[in-house]
């Protein structure tokens, strides 16, 4: 009998950070991922090098990201100990050239949205998560409503502005009356290139539209006006390649008015139902939508789709679909895939193993 030959490790490279609001929820995302991809028998797979890219866009190396993951929060220069204001993506840092796979753990613009990963298709390496195509209409909100729309997928009726159209003479006055005429309140005004519902505000009435539409405009030039609704709010998630895989479905609860950035990122201000109490009907219903979601921007690798549900009309909602969903302690995909059997460990190696396919 021949004696085994070990597997050479794969050597992973995890970037985090980014020039987005969401920087420091990605270095937490980051914290998770590394430490799984060092524990169990992943410690025999990979080889893990981490990249932090900073607020001006500049890559670091190992050494000054264990520095962030640290602290916790974005570096400062002081930290960085490098005087120049150079800003963006000059060259990859020292130790990069070992990396088999990249794996991105970067949320919002700059990151999440095809810019990076359109950086590692010309560098001929394979990556984990959705393609540049995917990653760039899940990101953009007006342009993941469009395909969805084309789909054929149930959304909350919504229109679309551009910030500069804001100063327009009578443009608020006539804003107001296709928002009376098209919906009305409660609605929510969302900036359309960002994530974990930062720059989001909910409206009840005209005063707190025109803080809301200024709020939207102060992070993209693009705005989202939504119809609210009063419903459960659902997530499922899928893993894999050519063939996707669903979760469970998960319900979010929440005492907050509704879901921001404060609740989604603050203990104790949640409480997630997994699995959620639903009718066989209604799981399977969102699971197949989340497959149908996901077609419509060729998502791959992995991504959460969330739902609104309203109970008493028996109505489902696509909220949105996130191609880089977050794996802090509070996230929900790695919370909804280890309600379907699979630890953060195996997830994690899964998530490498596809990006190698």
């Amino acid at each position: 009998m021949h004696p085994k030959i070990p597997q050479e490790k794969i050597t992973v490279g995890v970037v985090f950070g980014g020039e987005s609001g969401e920087h420091e929820v990605s270095i937490n995302s980051a914290r998770t991922v590394l430490k799984a991809l060092n524990s169990g028998l992943n410690q025999n797979r990979f080889n893990v090098i981490s990249i932090y890219i900073d607020f001006l866009g500049r890559w670091w190396p190992s050494s000054i990201a264990q520095k962030a993951l640290e602290k916790g929060i974005a570096l400062n220069e002081k930290d960085l100990n490098f005087p120049s204001q150079t800003r963006g993506f000059q060259a990859l840092p020292l130790g990069s050239e070992k990396v088999d796979i990249w794996y991105p753990v970067l949320h919002g613009p700059n990151g999440e949205d095809g810019t990076v990963q359109g950086l590692f298709k010309l560098m001929k390496k394979p990556f984990v998560g959705s393609g540049v195509l995917a990653s760039a209409v899940g990101m953009d909100k007006l342009a993941m409503k469009a395909a969805f729309s084309s789909a054929g997928l149930p959304q909350l009726p919504y229109f679309s502005l551009n910030a500069f159209e804001l100063s327009k003479n009578n443009f608020t006055e006539e804003l107001l009356h296709k928002l009376k005429i098209q919906f009305g309140y409660p609605c929510f005004i969302k900036p359309a290139n960002l994530g974990s519902s930062v720059g989001i505000t909910k409206a009840s009435n005209q005063e707190e539209f025109l803080k809301g539409l200024s709020e939207a405009s102060n992070h993209d030039q693009r705005i989202v006006v939504e119809k609210g609704v009063t419903a459960r709010e659902l997530e499922c998630a899928v893993l894999g390649g050519q063939l996707l895989k669903v979760s469970a479905v998960g319900e979010i609860k929440y005492e907050a008015d509704w879901y921001d950035y404060e609740t989604k990122y603050s203990q104790n201000s949640s409480k997630t139902f997994l699995p959620a109490s639903l009718p066989k009907g209604v799981s399977e219903q969102i699971q197949n939508l989340t497959l149908q979601a996901c077609k419509a921007i060729d998502a791959k690798g992995m991504a959460r789709v969330d739902f609104f549900y309203e109970e008493e009309k028996d109505q489902i909602w696509i909220n949105e679909i996130n191609t880089l969903p977050g794996f802090t302690s509070q996230s929900m995909y790695p919370t909804l895939w280890q309600a379907s059997g699979v630890t953060i460990e195996q997830l994690v190696a899964k998530l490498v193993e596809i990006a190698k396919e």
